[in-house]
C-alpha cells in the first residue's frame, strides 16, 4: 500500500507490525508529541491522540486518564529515566512499543544541541522484556530489524547485520 513512500524503513516495519497485531479502526494514545509517523497511522484508519510533551517520568496522568484501546510508544522509553512508572500506570490493555537496541559497537545516543534528545537507556531485548513483565505486561509478539546506513566503514557494515530496532505487542496481565 505504501511501498516506497516511507521516509524510514522503521516506519514501514512499525506500521506492518501495528496493523498485524492491533488492526484499525482503533483509538490510540501515542506517547510523545505528534510526529510524522502519526499521519501514517491515521491514514491506516487509527484515531490517534498524542501526549503533550510532559515529562512521563514524573507525570503519568495522560495514560491514567486515557480511554484509548491501545497505547503506542515508538522510541520513547529509552529517553525516560524510569519507564517502569508510565508502563505501570497505562490504563489501556494493549501496548505496541519499539525501542532502539543497545549496540556493542556504538555509544548511547546523545544530542549535543537538544537536552531532551538523548538516550538514558539503550536496552537489550531481554531487558525490555523484563521491564514490561515487571510492569504487568505479557508480550504476545515481537520483531527486530536492522537499520543500515549509506556510509562506508566498519560500523556501517555491522549495521547491515545487527538488529537496531525491537518492537513488541503486549497485553496487560495485572
Amino acid at each position: 500500500m505504501y511501498e516506497g513512500s516511507f521516509p524510514h524503513k522503521r516506519y514501514q516495519k512499525t506500521l506492518e507490525f501495528l496493523r498485524a497485531h492491533t488492526p484499525a479502526p482503533a483509538d490510540i494514545l501515542d506517547l510523545g508529541v505528534r510526529n510524522p509517523f502519526v499521519a501514517f497511522m491515521e491514514k491506516e484508519g487509527y484515531t490517534v491522540l498524542n501526549t503533550a510533551g510532559e515529562d512521563l517520568d514524573l507525570h503519568t496522568e495522560a495514560v491514567k486518564n486515557s480511554d484509548a484501546q491501545i497505547v503506542t510508544a515508538f522510541e520513547i522509553f529509552e529517553h525516560l529515566i524510569a519507564p517502569f512508572n508510565v508502563l505501570k500506570d497505562i490504563k489501556a490493555n494493549k501496548l505496541v512499543a519499539s525501542i532502539p537496541l543497545k549496540l556493542w559497537f556504538s555509544p548511547a545516543y546523545r544530542s549535543k544541541s537538544d537536552p531532551w534528545d538523548r538516550h538514558y537507556h539503550e536496552f537489550e531485548d531481554w531487558q525490555f522484556d523484563w521491564l514490561l513483565e515487571k510492569a504487568g505486561w505479557k508480550i504476545k509478539a515481537r520483531d527486530k530489524w536492522t537499520h543500515p546506513v549509506k556510509k562506508l566503514g566498519f560500523r556501517p557494515l555491522l549495521r547491515l547485520f545487527t538488529p537496531r530496532y525491537y518492537i513488541v505487542y503486549a497485553e496487560r496481565i495485572s
